[in-house]
Order: structure tokens, then sequence, then C-alpha cells
């Protein structure tokens, strides 16, 4: 059975791991202490956002990163997901879709008006699965520039 669990900061270790695990896909850079900061303000306060562990039997299959941000265009407060995991025994079985499902009810329950993603290039797996769910290519370029970076 899926079930889908608020993070705490007692999952941070575990959290860690999969992190690490993600970023390794795509050879992001992981910065072990940084992201163990970020987690503990991000999961400390709730006005940024939900974190959540994908759980099927019990067992830890994944986490979903739902931040907040606000927009204008969306008439208000909308949301990133800034990350979404699973731990590779745990793909092609439904559980992204589900995941997906649980985001859309959590963010209407949340007043999130719109959710976000961005998804690799390579990754059509997922792409089709946004695709499948709703989500549409908006035609734009998602550009990035870090303004301030701490080492951890």
């Amino acid at each position: 059975m899926l079930q889908f669990e608020l993070a705490t900061t007692e999952a941070i270790p575990t959290l860690l791991e999969m992190m690490e695990e993600f970023y390794a896909i795509d050879h992001y850079p992981f910065h072990k202490e940084k992201n163990k900061n970020n987690l503990n303000i991000f999961l400390s306060n709730p006005e940024l956002g939900r974190l959540w562990l994908v759980k099927m039997d019990h067992e830890i299959a994944g986490y979903v990163c739902l931040a907040y941000c606000f927009s204008f265009e969306y008439g208000g407060r909308d949301a990133f997901i800034d990350e979404f995991f699973l731990r590779p025994p745990f793909r092609n079985k439904g559980i992204g879709q589900q995941t997906m499902d649980f985001l859309e009810t959590q963010s209407s329950q949340l007043g999130v008006n719109a959710i976000h993603l961005e998804v690799e290039k390579h990754n059509e797996a997922g792409k089709k699965l946004y695709l499948k769910k709703g989500f549409t290519d908006t035609g734009r370029h998602l550009l990035n520039k870090v303004v301030m970076f701490v080492n951890g």
C-alpha cells in the first residue's frame, strides 16, 4: 500500500541518503552539510512548503518536495516540485502517477493555485508522466542564476 508521510527532522539522515542517490543520476554536486542545513530549515518552517516520504508497504521508496512560491500570473500561491525521487526498485510501478495525484490533492488543500516542475531533457519517462498528469510545456525557458551560494 502506498503512503505519504510528512517528513520531520528525524528523517534527515534517510533524506540525505536519497538526495545523494538522486543527485548522482545527473552528476550534480552533493554537499551533505549544506543539504542537511537546508533540510533543517525547510522542515522546521512549514510556510516554505512540504516534504513527504513516499512509502510502499512501509518501506521508503523515495521522497517529494513541494516548495511554495507566489505568482501574480497564477493568482497567488503556487508551488514548485523541487525534488521528486524514487529509488530504482520502486520505479515503473505506478507510484509516480499516484504521487502526482497526491500532490494535486494536497496542493488544493494547501491553497496552491498552480504546480510547476522541471524535468531533465533525457528523462523521457518523467516527461511522459507529467504530460499525462496534465502538466504542459509552456514553451518558456527556465533560466537560473545563483546569487548566493554558501558551502556547508
